[in-house]
């Protein structure tokens, strides 16, 4: 009896210390990702990005556990002295020429983690040398929210979509492309309806620069994404639409955004492409302020819900509070000589959705979905008009 306790005691020795050490592990970890804080990645797909500008620079060093939770396979440490072209020729044999399309890379130094799974471009992730659209809308969303954390894929593909779709910790994903003119044609509907309906995700989708109605639009119309058109304000001086008509909301049009071939060079630019990752990164900061409020130290939905700490928040809920929060601008405002369309006193829900976003509107969300101040209901010839709105695109895209 005495040798069989003594053998049972040997075997449990071990198992114990098994049991102890993955205890200290899981308190290890916990400690690291508190101490990290509250944040929200966002995932802009476009062309690419230029990650040696200075608007991208960070001195923060992401956590292992935030790259193993974003996929990261590969480190690029990049050269940060020199002009951009000295920059990355230093770099192509360390990094660049030695990307695949299953790479999904952290750059240190930056606030950026890429990727390139449609793997067709000439240098994978690097913004298009002729074009530069990826870093300008990427500037975009750090323009509206300093703080995110950008998970950036390039490509226009359902595949790059599902990149960061099926990501776990992905929490926005914002595209600004599609045919010119909102033709009628197939396009990434499918990735983004499982990145929102499956996955609870938010995707925010560009409307085209012209005021053709964005219902058809593949990127903007259906039902599980929020539209956006582009509104004149900040340098502009008059108020007024400038495209897609019958979105869910409108945002800045014209914005300061970072150049795609050099370190500290910026342009004004303007168009439905920069207004939506703007709505984008305001929407990622409304979700850190409520994490850091509800004690939610992790990103992506877990259990259906964007928000899960002492309190609970969905994709659906947020969506409902920016509908809420947006507003019409005055047609007194506007500029005839401007070349632009001005706001309708009559309808303006057929030209701007449920209305203009800007930063503004951050705090009564946050008071909203944290209940310290209700927003009050919309008008109802503005629910009407925008029920009917969900309506057609439901019928268009199921």
């Amino acid at each position: 009896m005495n040798r069989l306790l003594v053998i049972l005691m040997v075997l449990l020795v071990p198992l114990s210390g098994c049991f102890g050490q993955s205890a200290s592990n899981s308190q290890s970890e916990d400690v690291e990702v508190e101490s990290f804080g509250s944040y929200s990645v966002v995932a802009p797909i476009d062309t690419g990005i230029n990650v040696y500008h200075n608007h991208f620079r960070s001195n923060e060093t992401y956590p292992q556990w935030l790259l193993d939770g974003l996929g990261v396979n590969k480190v690029c440490n990049l050269t940060f002295n020199g002009s951009y072209e000295e920059r990355v020729a230093a770099d192509r044999a360390s990094c660049w020429d030695n990307l695949t399309a299953t790479d999904v890379v952290y750059f240190p130094g930056t606030r950026i983690i890429g990727t390139s799974p449609d793997g067709d471009s000439p240098t994978l992730i690097l913004d298009d040398p002729q074009d530069g659209h990826g870093s300008a809308v990427t500037g975009a969303v750090l323009n509206a929210n300093p703080d995110a954390v950008i998970f950036f894929v390039e490509g226009f593909s359902d595949t790059a979509v599902l990149a960061a779709g099926e990501n776990p910790f992905v929490d926005i994903i914002t595209t600004s492309f599609g045919p010119i003119g909102s033709v009628p044609v197939p396009g990434i509907e499918d990735a983004t309806k499982v990145a929102v309906v499956d996955n609870k995700k938010i995707h925010t989708g560009a409307a085209d620069n012209s005021p053709s109605p964005a219902v058809q639009d593949a990127t903007a119309g259906p039902p599980w994404s929020i539209g956006v058109s582009g509104y004149a304000e900040e340098d502009d001086d008059q108020k007024e639409t400038m495209s897609g008509s019958y979105p869910d909301v409108a945002a800045d049009w014209t914005q300061n955004l970072p150049n795609h071939d050099d370190i500290d060079g910026y342009h004004q630019t303007s168009g439905t492409s920069f207004a939506t990752p703007r709505t984008a990164g305001l929407l990622s900061k409304i979700i850190m302020t409520l994490r850091a409020e509800y004690g939610d130290n992790l990103s992506g939905a877990r259990d259906g819900f964007l928000i899960n700490g002492t309190s609970q928040i969905t994709n659906d809920e947020i969506r409902d509070a920016l509908n809420l929060s947006a507003w019409y601008p005055s047609f007194t405002t506007w500029d005839p000589t401007s070349g632009t369309t001005p706001v309708s006193p009559v309808a303006p829900c057929t030209q701007l959705g449920w209305g203009v976003v800007n930063e503004s509107n951050v705090l009564p969300i946050i008071e909203h979905l944290n209940g310290t101040a209700n927003m009050p209901a919309r008008a109802s010839d503005v629910e009407l008009c925008m029920e009917a709105n969900q309506e057609i695109r439901r019928a268009y895209w199921s």
